[in-house]
């Protein structure tokens, strides 16, 4: 006979509570018929483990249970690997009969009276376990593998879909990808309505919201706002992965305020943001609850970029007002982001008032801080439009504030071509002396008649 003791487990697994006394239980069988068997109980660690009776004794066929202490309560489970053992070691006792130290004596001297008979590895299992796993602490040192696969089999169904969030929020996709095997439901939301994917998101993460579409995460349109905050951290890719993964998002869908994704991005100023979803069809012109667009986010706090994008991709939008009456302009101004004045207004006005000849708004406009040089949506710039219309004193105004004489409109044309257009020979003579060049072949006979003209009146 090799053995004198059976055990009724081949691992010992033991749930691990912070701060508080740990145990487990086991039971050995007497596989002797006519005779007692002592036994004796120690462990690998003897500073980590106890046991109530280190010494027992179990009659002819009988079985009794034994229970495993974790010493000393703890913060964080006393991990290891390869895992603790128990040692179970038995001797034969014919008398049936012995006290404490009988049996101390017994098993102190070595000889063939005492069976080595079983050595039960012990680990430590329920969501504490995994909860340490996920701290940097543990998860550099250990086989991780090897401790979760144990750590899980002491948790249900609920304790796994808890454990799943904070395993994604701290991006460790292998513990996840292990909770969800093991049956933890990835579409598990709080009380709140807050999922994993939220944490997901808010975390960066494109591969853990990737690994959860994957396992079968079910997006809820009408309260799940991920493209919002993908479009707040200025995180395309994020946004590229959950519009392909779920083709029948809402690029316009609103958060509690209304606001649509196109406005978080407005006022974040992410320029990649803006084209990605206007490109997917987000609308531009589109106001929230308070009449605020995308282009009064942007303007309120002084996004030149995200407000030339705007503009070239809204239709009416430049001069919507808000419920309070007011427009990108006047938030441009109420936040003194003087670098917006032109393209929401000035630049406007200079233009029209170069049209009209309209000397002192063409002063006040650049004194307010116009953009001499701004273009229309034909390129063409104020000193085009007051070259064409003739008007010596605004392209003078124009010229003194460093209006350029070499640009081209949409056609190729400069001021002076303009000028020679539209006949006007002295502002033509007037660009010219100011730099413009007049040695074009297209430009030559009209201009040699005009300047005779000039001569001759």
């Amino acid at each position: 006979m090799d053995r004198l003791v059976k055990a009724d487990v081949k691992e010992l697994n033991m749930v691990f509570s912070r701060n508080q006394k740990c145990s487990t239980t086991f039971k050995l069988t007497n596989l002797m018929h006519t005779m007692a068997v002592a036994v004796s109980f120690s462990s690998t660690n003897p500073s980590l483990f106890s046991f109530t009776h280190p010494f027992s004794i179990i009659p002819p066929l009988g079985t009794a249970s034994f229970t495993l202490l974790l010493s000393k309560p703890s913060e964080n489970p006393p991990l290891s690997t390869p895992p603790e053992n128990v040692l179970v070691r038995s001797s034969m006792l014919p008398t049936g009969k012995a006290n404490q130290e009988d049996l101390r004596r017994l098993f102190a001297k070595p000889g063939p009276h005492i069976f080595k008979d079983v050595t039960i590895p012990v680990s430590f299992v329920g969501p504490r376990v995994i909860e340490s796993l996920l701290s940097s602490s543990y998860s550099k040192t250990l086989e991780i593998a090897f401790v979760l696969s144990k750590a899980v089999s002491g948790c249900d169904g609920s304790q796994l879909g808890s454990l799943l969030g904070p395993a994604v929020a701290s991006g460790n996709r292998y513990v996840a990808s292990v909770l969800v095997d093991a049956g933890a439901d990835v579409n598990r939301r709080d009380p709140d309505g807050e999922s994993v994917m939220d944490s997901a998101v808010r975390s960066g993460n494109v591969e853990m919201v990737r690994f959860l579409i994957e396992s079968g995460f079910v997006i809820d349109h009408l309260n799940d706002r991920f493209l919002h905050v993908a479009a707040s951290a200025n995180w395309v890719e994020m946004m590229e992965v959950l519009c392909m993964a779920y083709l029948d998002t809402d690029v316009d869908s609103v958060d509690s305020e209304g606001r649509t994704p196109l406005h978080i991005g407005a006022s974040c100023g992410h320029i990649e943001v803006l084209e990605f979803l206007i490109t997917l069809g987000s609308d531009p012109d589109r106001a929230d609850p308070n009449g605020w667009t995308p282009l009064h986010c942007a303007s309120n706090e002084g996004h030149l970029a995200a407000v030339e994008l705007l503009l070239n991709s809204c239709n009416y939008v430049k001069y919507a007002v808000t419920k309070d009456g007011k427009t990108a302009f006047d938030l441009a101004v109420e936040n003194g982001h003087t670098g917006l004045y032109d393209v929401l207004q000035l630049g406007d006005v200079l233009h029209r008032s170069a049209r009209k000849g309209d000397v002192v708004e063409m002063k006040k406009c650049l004194a307010e801080g116009a953009k001499v040089n701004g273009r229309d949506q034909n390129g063409w710039t104020p000193l085009h439009k007051s070259s064409f219309k003739g008007s010596i004193d605004g392209v003078k105004v124009l010229l003194s504030h460093g209006a350029r004489v070499d640009l081209v409109d949409g056609t190729g044309f400069t001021p002076l071509h303009r000028a020679v257009e539209a006949g006007h020979a002295q502002v033509a003579m007037l660009l010219i002396a100011h730099g413009a060049k007049a040695s074009m072949k297209s430009l030559a006979v009209p201009l040699d008649f005009l300047c005779h003209k000039i001569e001759t009146s």
